[in-house]
């Protein structure tokens, strides 16, 4: 009971295994149930298990409200819609890596899953560095407001341009260091493959494993803004994980349909660029004009989900008439030409692949 009750990172223990159990029983649900076939999510379905995970995270949300208290729970769901409303630039950035690497939508939701993973470990180091950076010097959240601000003014007046996954320096890296198949295996990320000069049978990554890869790194960028915006709402830990890892857990079951409408949500850039500079803005306000008293949560979350929802509002009512290819039409067409011009491989394994037939999986 005393190991229970002992305190970690702010917060007794008992707290923490009970959001690491939740964590491991959707997980397994995820990889075996919902991932036991390779197999094709359709929007409906998207949509529902995504109601089902937002479900989960708001449920959470009550439960810390019980055990902790009302201030916490508002600043864990303040931090939760905000790194909702981030996932869906992510989702865009997804949607085209997988574009790039010519990924068919039954082998996605896979990747997708082993990049939750990898992000819950990465997130959670991200965290700790900046929860023991703000408990040695308080200044440090001041460096993250005025980072939040400029980030704001950035993100507003940026214009939308494509990702050019084929120039990723990890792609190049990893190309250069180890066997690529030209070619995707099913639903594998490694296969053996004959040596083009020994025919010995040598282990060879896929195209999967690089998508996997690059939307990793891809999550890395955006946490540099959701991490620091949540530092911004609370400094306490427990908090800040938990609300980037529930919103982060529903993200792959919305992929599959945002990601067929992700250009109804072209306005909703602006809105998260008045969230960030906001949230930025509050510590400023709080600690200079306010006496340094506390922001009051519940107007921050207020604030927060109005903006959040106008933005989204905004964006479906003025592409409420466009298809699908008007925004960003573009970008798709760039990123459609990296795949089908004269070699997809040639931009994507610039150290040039394995493309034997794989012997043993």
């Amino acid at each position: 009971m005393e190991f229970l009750n002992a305190d970690w990172l702010g917060t007794p223990a008992w707290f923490w295994l009970v959001f690491f159990a939740l964590v491991a029983v959707l997980t397994a649900f995820d990889l075996g149930v919902l991932n036991r076939e390779n197999k094709e999510m359709g929007i409906g379905a998207s949509l529902k298990l995504s109601a089902f995970y937002i479900g989960i995270a708001l449920a959470f949300g009550v439960w810390i409200w019980a055990e902790r208290g009302s201030e916490l729970a508002v600043q864990y769901y303040t931090g939760f819609f905000i790194e909702k409303a981030l996932s869906i630039d992510n989702i865009f950035v997804i949607s085209l890596i997988f574009a790039t690497f010519a990924i068919p939508a039954k082998y996605q939701y896979r990747a997708l899953v082993w990049g939750i993973l990898a992000v819950i470990v990465l997130r959670g180091l991200m965290i700790a560095g900046g929860a023991a950076l703000v408990a040695e010097a308080y200044w440090v959240l001041y460096l993250f407001a005025a980072f939040l601000i400029a980030t704001g003014i950035k993100m507003f007046f940026a214009g939308d341009e494509p990702m050019d996954v084929g120039n990723n320096r990890a792609v190049k890296f990893i190309s250069r260091h180890m066997r690529v198949t030209r070619e995707l295996h099913e639903q594998h990320f490694f296969v053996r493959v004959p040596d083009d000069k020994t025919g010995k049978l040598v282990l060879a990554a896929t195209p999967l494993f690089l998508a996997l890869v690059v939307i990793n790194l891809a999550d890395l960028v955006f946490a540099v803004d959701s991490v620091p915006a949540i530092f911004a709402i609370t400094t306490d830990t427990f908090i800040v994980y938990t609300s980037n890892i529930m919103a982060i857990l529903g993200l792959r079951a919305l992929y599959f349909a945002l990601s067929a409408m992700i250009h109804r949500f072209h306005y909703l850039k602006y809105a998260l660029a008045a969230v960030l500079v906001f949230i930025g803005s509050k510590i400023f306000i709080a600690d200079f004009l306010m006496d340094g008293a506390k922001f009051p949560p519940l107007l921050s979350l207020g604030v927060t989900a109005a903006l959040i929802g106008a933005g989204i509002g905004y964006s479906l009512w003025r592409t409420g008439g466009e298809e699908e290819a008007d925004w960003p039409a573009e970008s798709k067409a760039s990123d459609r030409a990296i795949i089908s011009s004269s070699g997809a491989e040639k931009s994507l394994l610039p150290g040039g692949g394995s493309s034997g037939s794989p012997v043993t999986k």
